[in-house]
C-alpha cells in the first residue's frame, strides 16, 4: 500500500532496500551497485511500481528464452546421458561375456595342465617298458643268433647230428651222419645202413 492509502497503514519508506546483493538461485547472483540502490530509494512509487512491472514482464521473457535454451541443452544433455548409458550397458555385457570366457579358458587351461602331467607319466612309463622291451628283444636277438647255426629237424645222436626222419622208427633204414661245423655248414660224413634187429 502506497503513502496515500486510507486504511491508516503506512507504506514502506525510502531507504528500506538496503540489501547489494541478492541471490536467486544458487548459481545466479545480482549485484547492485550502491548508486542504483540509492536512485531507487529517491523513486516515485508510482514509477517505481510501473520499473518493478516493466521489469518483472522482461524477467519473465528472459526466463521464457532460458527456459527454451536450456530446454534444447538438456535434451542434448539427455541424449548423451542415453547413449552413455546404452554404451555402459553393452560394456558391461561385452565384461560379463569376457569374464565367462576368460572362466571357460581358465578351466581349460587347467585341463590341459592336468592332461600334460598326466601325459607326461604316461610317457615315462612308456619310455620304461620301451627300454625293457628294447633289452628282451636285444637278448632275444642274441640267442636268434646262436640258434641260426642249429638246424631243428636234426638231432644230436653219439655227438653226431642226425635227420630225425632217418632216425625214426619209421625211417627207410638208411640214415645220414652229419657233422657240424662251427660255421654252421654241415658237411655229409657217411652213408650208414641201418640193420634190422
Amino acid at each position: 500500500m502506497g503513502a496515500g492509502s486510507t486504511s491508516g497503514v503506512k507504506g514502506p519508506e525510502a531507504g528500506l532496500i538496503e540489501l547489494p546483493e541478492t541471490t536467486v538461485r544458487k548459481d545466479i547472483e545480482i549485484n547492485v551497485p550502491e548508486s542504483l540502490i540509492n536512485s531507487i530509494d529517491n523513486m516515485e512509487p508510482r514509477a517505481l511500481v510501473k520499473a518493478m512491472v516493466e521489469f518483472s514482464s522482461k524477467t519473465l521473457l528472459l526466463g521464457r528464452r532460458v527456459k527454451e535454451g536450456n530446454r534444447t541443452k538438456v535434451e542434448e544433455l539427455q541424449e548423451k546421458v542415453d547413449k552413455h548409458d546404452e554404451e555402459k550397458e553393452a560394456w558391461k555385457k561385452e565384461k560379463e561375456e569376457w569374464e565367462l570366457e576368460r572362466k571357460r579358458l581358465a578351466t581349460w587351461r587347467v585341463r590341459c595342465l592336468d592332461s600334460e602331467e598326466k601325459l607326461k607319466g604316461q610317457i615315462a612309463e612308456l619310455e620304461a617298458d620301451y627300454d625293457d622291451i628294447k633289452e628282451k628283444h636285444d637278448g632275444l636277438e642274441g640267442e636268434l643268433e646262436d640258434l641260426k647255426r642249429f638246424d631243428v629237424n636234426k638231432d644230436v645222436v653219439d655227438d653226431v647230428l642226425i635227420d630225425e626222419e632217418e632216425s625214426s622208427p619209421e625211417g627207410n633204414g638208411e640214415k645220414e651222419a652229419v657233422d657240424a661245423n662251427v660255421g654252421g655248414e654241415e658237411v655229409v660224413a657217411e652213408d650208414v645202413e641201418q640193420k634190422a634187429a
